[in-house]
């Protein structure tokens, strides 16, 4: 693959125990175009990284989430290691963008999670923009093509933005839709000062489901709960996107766009595991950490976290 990066030891390092009381000393380095996945009763779960910011900059968002991947990688690996034997974890590297071709590393990313999905290894992707949803929805159909895949995205943002010339990090799920007559698509976190009256349109024309922000609260669990497992009847699989920019900036100051209205961690966590434990969850992902504007790594720990967790729910 030309955008394909092997995955690099260096990142997984920290305290030794020489037990493997440590992330660090659980999670394995594979060359994705090397390892050929055998299928068995071990539960594998593997970390593809998707090092793009072209997808932002050409929606005229701040850059640096090209290096969220690394980061999120960095802040796993300090962590101890309570999981069992028979979970096998990996880093299978990185999908680089060249030359700002985003959708040769959109279709490259989409090959090597249909690869992962083939052999039975659950995919966390770790982003880079929200353009990784184009690619990560088409790698999934590429894998099951005769099932529906019902999208649930947190988010402050539809990203259900007409395609002008380009893709880019606001038009995902728009490309989704038009691509493929059974769109399912739940959004919760939705923010109106975040998406103009034509988003809503767009939303409301392609029948989205959708919660705003005032409406994600712990406070309105019970409603919450509903509409997930509703919207999960309806599907044969889930993909779930979070995007780390629906955090209010409290937990999250380190984002493509942050905002202080954004969503708190008690109902993301509880609304993931509803998913994770729904057994229809396929593959994640987690988007638009941005590095360049964080501050002591507390948004990159908190996206190692939530891929910490689920790997525990799932």
């Amino acid at each position: 693959m030309k955008n394909y990066q092997k995955p690099n030891p260096d990142l997984w390092t920290g305290r030794s125990s020489e037990k493997q009381l440590y992330m660090h000393e659980k999670i394995r380095c594979v060359d994705l175009e090397e390892k050929a996945f055998a299928i068995t009763n071990e539960k594998s779960i593997a970390f593809l990284g998707y090092a793009s910011d072209e997808g932002v900059k050409r929606n005229q968002g701040r850059i640096g989430a090209v290096e969220g991947p690394n980061a999120i990688r960095k802040m796993l690996a300090s962590l101890s290691n309570h999981f069992s034997d028979q979970i096998s974890i990996v880093d299978v590297g990185n999908i680089t963008c060249k030359e700002q071709n985003l959708e040769e590393t959109q279709r490259e990313t989409a090959n090597s999670i249909a690869l992962l999905l083939k052999h039975q290894v659950f995919p966390i992707v770790l982003g880079g923009g929200h353009d990784l949803g184009y690619a990560h929805y088409n790698g999934i159909k590429k894998q099951f093509p005769n099932k529906t895949i019902g999208i649930i995205n947190l988010d402050a943002h539809f990203d259900l933005r007409k395609v002008t010339n380009q893709g880019n990090s606001g038009t995902p799920f728009f490309q989704i839709a038009k691509e493929n007559e059974d769109f399912k698509y739940l959004c919760l976190g939705i923010q109106k000062e975040s998406n103009n009256r034509e988003l809503f349109e767009t939303a409301a024309a392609l029948n989205v489901s959708y919660l705003l922000n005032t409406e994600f609260t712990i406070q309105n669990k019970e409603k919450i709960t509903q509409r997930v497992a509703d919207f999960i009847t309806t599907v044969d699989l889930v993909y779930l996107t979070i995007d780390i920019d629906g955090f209010s900036s409290a937990y999250a100051p380190g984002v493509s766009a942050p905002s202080p209205l954004g969503f708190s961690v008690d109902i993301a966590m509880e609304t993931i595991r509803q998913i994770c434990q729904s057994n229809k969850l396929i593959s994640v992902d987690l988007v638009e950490l941005n590095p360049t504007y964080d501050i002591d790594n507390c948004t990159a720990r908190l996206a190692a976290r939530l891929a910490y967790h689920m790997i525990s729910w799932l």
